[in-house]
Parts: structure tokens; C-alpha cells; sequence
């Protein structure tokens, strides 16, 4: 074999470059705090309305200051949002005195303007008086609105500042204080209302924290793609350059021999999870593949949270 022959077996292949995507240009600062106000204002309302139109006539008390609210209304007769800002405000001056000065003032106007949006919307007509279908559109609009809440970085205070204040003091996991505190006031429900409608709010519980996971992570849902393969160097070109995604290439070491074994991570779109596995088993048709659901994926190629 000639030296030239040698020299083309041995020479590392060239990766050829891709082009750089655009990058979109990121909001200012400026921006980003008026997107989170316009957030919390617009999560507030969505809260206040699904409370008056599906909780309330219904009700159902799902937990937190509102659900006391309606507790309150329906033994004394009180209009809830007085209620809210009898019981918000003192929580808030109480976790600033505790807490610290960090809730600022999205806290604050979350607790004032959430309140505020129920005495506004007080009057609307509710759709339904089936309380199924109240606990679960009612529970839908409220983790719509905490979601988009959550996604403004604000908090509508309550009970929520109480458990961290709870969390504080006593030194019970966050989450736990949550739940414990929700839980009595669905068990109050259960007492001054009734049994039924305590069930209901369960589920009207169930559905505000399950559509906030939504609203957090999105609508986009990704697959994580861990390859193991004899030949990595055929898979790795398959994907960037046919798939067209990138991937990050791990160092892993085999359980039974001890061999070092690379592993491939490569984070695509549900649409691209077809193509890659034929890419990889055109590749290598030993490989060994591993793909996952990834809640949410942020940079290049994927959701880009400029706003936030």
C-alpha cells in the first residue's frame, strides 16, 4: 500500500459546517417586564372570571383563599372578594415581614388586582349549573390564568405565601405545606357545604394543576434519543447532517466488559422521531436506542423563551 493510500486511511474525515440559523433578536429588559405585567393581569382575570362563572355559583371550593371565600359567602353571606383582600392582605404584609422583601411588587398587585377582578366580574352569568362540568372548566380557567401568572414571574399570593411562610418557620417541605393547606379548606368544604361538593373540588384541583403543567411547559412535546452504537461516527453524521438537529456526544462505559462506550443524546420533534430511528438503523442496525419524552426543550432549533 502506498503511502498516499495510508495517509487518505488514516486522515480523520472532515465534518462539513452548517450553516448558522438565524437567530430571532431578543426583547430588551423593558420588553420582557411589560410582557410579565400584561402576563399576571391577563392570568388574573382568567382566574377571577372562571371563579365567578363555574367555582363560585357552584360551590366549589378548590383550595386556596378563594375556595375560603366561597366557604365564607355561603355560611355569612359575604361577597368573596372582600373576603380575598381581608385575608391577602395580611398574609402579604406577613410573608414581606418573614420572607423578606423578594415578593416585590408583582405580589403585591396580584394580591390587590385579583381581588379586584372578582368584584368586577361578580355579576356575570354562569354557563352551567352542573357542578362536574363547573369543577373542570373551573379548574381549567383558574390553571390558565395561574399558569400565565406563573409565566410572569408574579404570584396571586394567598395561601401560597402561607405555606412559605410555613416552610419558613416550621420547616415542612413547600409542598407539603401546600397541600396540607388546601387540603383543610376542602375538607371545610366538606363540612359547611357539603361532602359532594368537597369531591368536586378535588377534581377541579386536580384540573387547575395539571393545565398550569401545561401552560408552563407548553404545547411542544420532544423526544430525547440516547443512541448506543458500535459506530457513532455513522450515526452522529446521520443525524446532522440528514435529520438536521444537533447532538451532544457522552462518554459511557459498557456494564458488563467495561469497554468505553459512547452514548449520543439528540433532542428532536415528535414529527422527527420516524426518521431518526431509520436513520440510525440504516446506520447501525445494532444500536441501541433509548427515546424519552422531554417536557420542554429550550434553544437553537426549539421553543425560544425571548419573553421571559
Amino acid at each position: 500500500m502506498s503511502m498516499n493510500e495510508n495517509e487518505q486511511e488514516n486522515r480523520v474525515p472532515t465534518v462539513p459546517t452548517l450553516p448558522n440559523k438565524r437567530k430571532m433578536p431578543r426583547y430588551s429588559k423593558r420588553a420582557r417586564t411589560i410582557y410579565s405585567y400584561i402576563a399576571m393581569l391577563v392570568g388574573s382575570f382568567f382566574i377571577a372570571a372562571s371563579f365567578n362563572l363555574f367555582l363560585l355559583p357552584n360551590r366549589i371550593a378548590s383550595g386556596g383563599v378563594s375556595g375560603i371565600s366561597v366557604i365564607i359567602d355561603t355560611l355569612a353571606n359575604i361577597p368573596p372578594a372582600y373576603t380575598q383582600w381581608a385575608l391577602n392582605i395580611p398574609i402579604f404584609i406577613a410573608g414581606v415581614l418573614v420572607l423578606g422583601k423578594q415578593f416585590g411588587i408583582k405580589t403585591a398587585i396580584g394580591t390587590i388586582v385579583l381581588p379586584l377582578f372578582v368584584l368586577l366580574t361578580s355579576h356575570w352569568t354562569p354557563p352551567t349549573d352542573n357542578p362536574l362540568l363547573a369543577a373542570l372548566y373551573g379548574g381549567l380557567g383558574v390553571g390558565l390564568g395561574l399558569g400565565l401568572v406563573f409565566r410572569g414571574r408574579g404570584s396571586t399570593g394567598g395561601l401560597d405565601t402561607m405555606a412559605q411562610i410555613i416552610h419558613r418557620v416550621i420547616g415542612i417541605r413547600l409542598g407539603l405545606a401546600v397541600a396540607m393547606l388546601d387540603g383543610l379548606v376542602i375538607i371545610s368544604a366538606g363540612l359547611f357545604i357539603s361532602l359532594e361538593n368537597a369531591l368536586y373540588a378535588l377534581i377541579g384541583l386536580f384540573a387547575t394543576s395539571k393545565t398550569i403543567d401545561v401552560i408552563q411547559s407548553g404545547f411542544q412535546t420532544s423526544k430525547a434519543a440516547f443512541i448506543i452504537s458500535k459506530h457513532p461516527d455513522r450515526v452522529s453524521d446521520a443525524i446532522l447532517h440528514e435529520l438536521d438537529r444537533g447532538l451532544t456526544r457522552l462518554q459511557g462505559v459498557g456494564g458488563y466488559t467495561g469497554d468505553d462506550r459512547p452514548v449520543l443524546l439528540a433532542v428532536v420533534g415528535q414529527n422527527e422521531v420516524v426518521r431518526l430511528k431509520l436513520l440510525v438503523r440504516d446506520a447501525d442496525p445494532d444500536a441501541f436506542v433509548i427515546i424519552t419524552n422531554a417536557a420542554e426543550v429550550l434553544g437553537e432549533g426549539f421553543h425560544d423563551e425571548r419573553l421571559l
